[in-house]
């Protein structure tokens, strides 16, 4: 007699049934897990970012005295408030000073050290570690250091005073005072830059800037038309942080001159807090945070389109 399929079947195999296959298909469990390792990132973005996003809108549109225990709808008060707000121009244009000097100062020479430590020499790696060294340091202490040794008769003047200048009262006056708070700043952050230029230097084949010297192209052609073009995907990242971070400075401005003398410091972050925890009024304390969400929205939107032009290998 003839054995049929299902007699002829190796013993402990499990038969395929033929049809649709089950809803439980590797692919969604490839997707549920992919789902699992990022939610614990989605979980704290929506927490820690959307949610209270949210909140400072719908606080914007609301008169909040904590002290008073008022929490009113005002509407759009707040926002008219904004726009007829005396002293927001001159801090706009403290804010607009600040990020200029400070984006300005800290891309040049975090450029300038990559381009120096990624020549063979010898305590590069020193270097290196020296320059980097301030980004492991506390803000907060490093601040607090920087005002010791810029008072009148603190560190810096001190030096001064060995080669016969009499230097001023640094955070005193409305010129050092904002000149003093960008090179702190810059002190502080420029290592972080330095290694991200460092390494997209690295990243630049050899064989271009040897093809370069045959045809006779000196240092500053060979930089020019090499090394900026193959980094700029680098030059593009450190700008976008480097102005965000600009924009939302506080620690040092608090610390080192709390906004003065007069308002030669006052950012808009720190105008922002003025308002919200020292006046308690935090209706417009959100609406300024509004505006500052908005300013660094469009700027960063404004360097993420242009990189079309300048940055390499983009379409």
């Amino acid at each position: 007699m003839t054995a049929t399929k299902a007699d002829t079947a190796v013993p402990g195999r499990a038969q395929s049934r033929p049809g649709r296959p089950g809803w439980w298909t590797a692919r969604r469990r490839d997707h549920l897990a992919g789902f699992l390792f990022v939610a614990p990132q989605l979980a704290g973005t929506a927490l820690f970012v959307l949610l209270p996003l949210g909140l400072m809108f719908w606080y914007s549109f609301h008169d909040w005295n904590v002290l008073a225990g008022g929490f009113t709808w005002t509407g759009s008060e707040n926002y008219e408030r904004l726009a007829q707000d005396p002293a927001l121009p001159g801090v706009l244009g403290t804010t607009a000073a600040f990020s200029i000097g400070l984006v300005a100062l800290n891309l040049s020479l975090a450029l300038v050290l990559a381009v120096l430590l990624n020549q063979k020499l010898a305590g590069t790696v020193v270097f290196r570690t020296i320059f980097f060294s301030p980004v492991a340091v506390t803000l907060v202490a490093w601040t607090i250091v920087w005002r010791f040794l810029l008072q009148d008769d603190g560190g810096v003047n001190g030096l001064l005073s060995v080669v016969g200048v009499d230097g001023p009262n640094w955070l005193r006056g409305e010129t050092t005072a904002m000149i003093a708070v960008v090179v702190v700043q810059v002190l502080k952050n420029v290592g972080l830059n330095m290694v991200l230029f460092l390494a997209a230097l690295q990243g630049v084949p050899k064989e271009l800037y040897e093809a370069s010297t045959i045809d006779g192209a000196g240092a500053w052609t060979r930089f020019r038309r090499i090394t900026m073009p193959m980094i700029s995907p680098t030059i593009l990242l450190t700008s976008i942080i480097t102005v965000v971070g600009s924009l939302q400075v506080f620690a040092q401005i608090d610390v080192l001159t709390s906004g003065g003398p007069g308002t030669s410091t006052t950012v808009l972050v720190y105008y922002l807090y003025q308002n919200a925890f020292q006046f308690h009024d935090f209706g417009y304390g959100a609406t300024l945070s509004v505006l500052l969400f908005a300013i660094v929205l469009v700027l960063t939107v404004i360097q993420w389109q242009m990189r079309r032009k300048w940055v390499f290998h983009e379409d």
